[in-house]
């Protein structure tokens, strides 16, 4: 009887560790930002027409995410936005001036972010009750510049977390029909170029980040389970605020910033 008694309390005590074990690990390990759920990192690419010397910045971000908000003298609406961490690797302190565009491949119309306080504050809301991340909308995160991140320490040892600053883009009028699209992120980089135009005259191209997406389903149902990310790319688009212009292939989003059928976006 001892015995059983006591096999009994060893195999209990062993379930109660097991079970503190579960819902209060011992040790907790670091995460890099790029490892929280939906979290990713676009990662810092060359391009044949970089000149020496440019600089970029790191951007991590969560793909984009529909929300319903009450906007005062708009009424209900749903928005859509991205929730990005910029951090500077470059040696020295950047200003980081950002333009977002979002671009619907298979409805040809290009939409710029804006700035609604009540949709931040939503956001801000969901995705840092707390206000750690101090979010920041296109316009405050220029205010500061990005403080200077070192990726390795004096070892050579990459170094987990950089100093990281938080911004959200929105946009409030973004095509419910459109499946196919792309969102480029302007001000990663001091990367320009000059370019011929059609007429003769030269274009002036800006390094830009294009994150392209597919959403699944149709108009009536727009949601973040939908959204698939298919890759990003660095660019030299046209820094124009009316571009960049849509792909060449209808539908599919590209790898550059070609003209559509008639070489022009409509306008938002």
């Amino acid at each position: 009887m001892t015995r059983r008694r006591l096999s009994i309390s060893v195999v209990s005590a062993a379930a109660v560790l097991l079970l503190a074990g579960l819902a209060c690990p011992l040790t907790a390990q670091p995460q890099a930002p790029t490892q929280g759920f939906n979290e990713r990192k676009a990662d810092r690419k060359t391009s044949p027409e970089d000149r020496p010397g440019i600089w970029m910045l790191d951007f991590y971000f969560k793909d984009p995410r529909p929300l319903k908000v009450n906007i005062p003298g708009r009424g209900e609406r749903v928005v859509w936005y991205l929730w990005y961490q910029v951090a500077n690797n470059t040696g020295d302190p950047r200003t980081f001036q950002p333009l977002f565009r979002w671009v619907s491949h298979d409805t040809d119309k290009v939409c710029k972010d804006q700035i609604l306080s009540t949709v931040q504050e939503k956001i801000i809301g969901l995705e840092d009750p707390d206000r750690v991340q101090d979010i920041k909308n296109s316009t405050s995160i220029s205010y500061q510049p990005i403080p200077l991140s070192r990726e390795f320490d004096d070892k050579g040892q990459r170094i987990a977390f950089p100093k990281l600053v938080t911004g959200v883009a929105i946009w409030d009028d973004i095509d419910p029909r459109s499946t196919q699209f792309s969102i480029y992120v302007y001000g990663l980089s001091d990367g320009f170029t000059m370019v011929d135009g059609p007429d003769g005259k030269p274009i002036y191209r800006r390094k830009a980040l294009q994150l392209k997406f597919r959403r699944l389903g149709d108009e009536f149902k727009q949601d973040a389970g939908q959204i698939r990310y298919l890759g990003h790319d660095w660019i030299y688009a046209p820094s124009d605020k009316d571009l960049p212009v849509i792909g060449e292939e209808r539908g599919k989003p590209t790898g550059g910033a070609p003209a559509g059928g008639n070489g022009q976006a409509k306008k938002n």
